[in-house]
């Protein structure tokens, strides 16, 4: 496990449009029909991360409470599952009913949107305002595995600045976990 940091993608910059298979629901599921007029948090996990794993409970918490006040949570697992079968689509299934999810939980078999979206790790955020402009893009917070309980304090601060009618803090600090576990044949597409 490489400690892998985001790259960060440019804030005001449109969210890439994607359609991608919900592993909990069976079906097809894209950006704009999921989309919310308040704020949209995008994410880029994956079930074997022990960053994931750190923060997923406060985050399960977290998605809860902001969808109640009109926020949508999108997860996204981009790994190649051929080199990690414990990213598979039927896994990612049950991790998100063992998890609780009530947010999508997508696959992207292909790796184009983690690409389209600049995502390097696991977890890497992004959070969107009514018309799909970055906001937010980052960390959970400062906390990691064995250092702190998890807060999502930076997430937080944004959806909450988006909610008041206020503009979000521009000082972001990037994500950092397990690197996005690319194709072999793209790797020389990343480096």
């Amino acid at each position: 496990m490489a400690l892998t940091y985001s790259t960060m993608m440019e804030l005001g910059e449109q969210a890439p449009d994607f359609t991608l298979l919900d592993t909990i629901s069976g079906k097809d599921l894209s950006l704009t029909s999921l989309k919310s007029d308040v704020a949209t948090v995008i994410f880029f996990i994956c079930n074997h991360c022990p960053y994931v794993h750190y923060i997923n409970e406060k985050l399960v918490e977290i998605s809860d409470i902001y969808h109640n006040k009109g926020v949508q949570f999108i997860a996204i697992s981009s790994n190649d599952i051929e080199g990690y079968p414990q990213d598979a689509p039927e896994h990612m299934t049950e991790v998100a009913k063992r998890e609780g999810y009530l947010f999508p939980y997508l696959y992207d078999a292909t790796q184009e949107i983690a690409k389209a979206y600049k995502a390097a790790c696991t977890p890497d955020f992004y959070i969107f305002d009514g018309d799909l402009k970055c906001t937010y893009r980052g960390r959970f917070d400062e906390t990691r595995p064995k250092m702190g309980i998890p807060t999502g304090k930076d997430i937080t601060a944004a959806l909450d600045a988006m909610l008041s009618g206020e503009v979000v803090n521009k000082d972001q600090k990037p994500s950092m976990g397990c690197g996005i576990k690319w194709k072999s044949r793209d790797l020389e597409d990343i480096q």
